[in-house]
């Protein structure tokens, strides 16, 4: 079990190491790029504003000045900058340590499709981040013990697969989207976990959420709907936790040397809102272990990344 009261002081040294953080320019992945880099790692802030990357880089240096940062751009909604970034990674970079698949978006009002043909919630949160861990998954295999950690949710209890209808076309909610995609992360992380043991190797990936926590995630520029915006802000406001203890297990996973693979970890207070690193409830959905192989197919058809263990 974590202990009880968890925090980011807990992190073991990871000098030597190297993280990747998805979506690392605000909220939970920018706490978390700034807690590696305190611990010691090379953080590389995979974003896909280049401006806001530079001024994430600056903050994290202004409470951090040895940090070791780069950026690298990254918008997981699109396959040609997935690939992009792969390709730029087998130039350029080396051993993967910590990949942290944390870049999302929600309350998308109307329903968008990304040049792939995909729904743009599902590809950023989702479709982008498997097709990235497969392209990647030669660099996390070099590591002596890499963690793979997707951002999952508590939204993933009230969502379902629509295999019938995954993209979205015929029916479309935002919320519902979210869930799916909150969902397939989950699945995926579990799916990936039992893949990576079945075939011998020392990573691990541990997925994870970060209960309610006070982001901009519903901050959706001039797409966003007013009543989203309001409610989310409202409720997050209410009740969500800051964006810094929302990190905490996604650090949790990513460091402790506690955590396991295969295991899904959130905040340990009520309804796992809030609270400390811990054990986390998975939905009965979540467990199909054929529904989560059927998901693994139709990822590797649809993003045309096959991995290769």
């Amino acid at each position: 079990m974590p202990h009880p009261r968890w925090t980011a002081s807990d992190i073991p040294p990871q000098a030597g190491r190297l993280a990747i953080v998805t979506g690392a320019t605000s909220g939970i992945g920018y706490e978390a790029a700034l807690a590696l880099a305190r611990a010691g790692a090379r953080v590389v802030l995979a974003a896909r504003d280049a401006a806001k990357a530079e001024r994430a880089m600056a903050a994290i240096r202004r409470v951090h000045a040895a940090a070791d940062l780069v950026a690298r751009p990254l918008d997981t909604a699109s396959l040609a900058a997935v690939r992009a970034f792969a390709r730029r990674w087998q130039e350029e970079g080396g051993v993967i340590d910590i990949l942290l698949l944390n870049a999302g978006i929600a309350a998308v009002p109307q329903r968008e499709e990304t040049t792939d043909g995909f729904e743009r919630q599902l590809a950023t949160n989702y479709l982008g981040h498997f097709a990235l861990t497969g392209l990647l998954l030669p660099w996390l295999r070099a590591a002596p013990a890499a963690r793979i950690v997707p951002v999952a949710s508590l939204a993933h209890r009230q969502a379902r697969l629509h295999f019938d209808d995954l993209q979205s076309r015929r029916s479309y909610g935002s919320q519902d989207a979210y869930r799916q995609s909150k969902l397939a992360m989950l699945m995926f992380g579990l799916e990936l976990d039992r893949r990576l043991s079945a075939a011998g190797l020392t990573a691990q990936a541990i997925p994870v959420h970060p209960g309610i926590a006070r982001t901009d995630i519903f901050r959706r520029g001039d797409r966003a709907g007013a009543v989203q915006q309001l409610a989310g802000r409202a409720i997050f406001g209410l009740i969500g936790q800051s964006a810094a203890q929302g990190a905490l297990p996604l650090l949790y996973g990513a460091t402790a040397r506690m955590a396991q693979g295969g295991a899904y970890y959130g905040p340990d207070g009520l309804w796992e809102a809030r609270g400390s690193p811990a054990p986390a409830r998975i939905a009965p959905q979540a467990l199909d272990r054929a529904a989560a192989e059927r998901l693994w197919r139709v990822s590797e058809e649809l993003t045309g990344v096959a991995y290769g263990f």
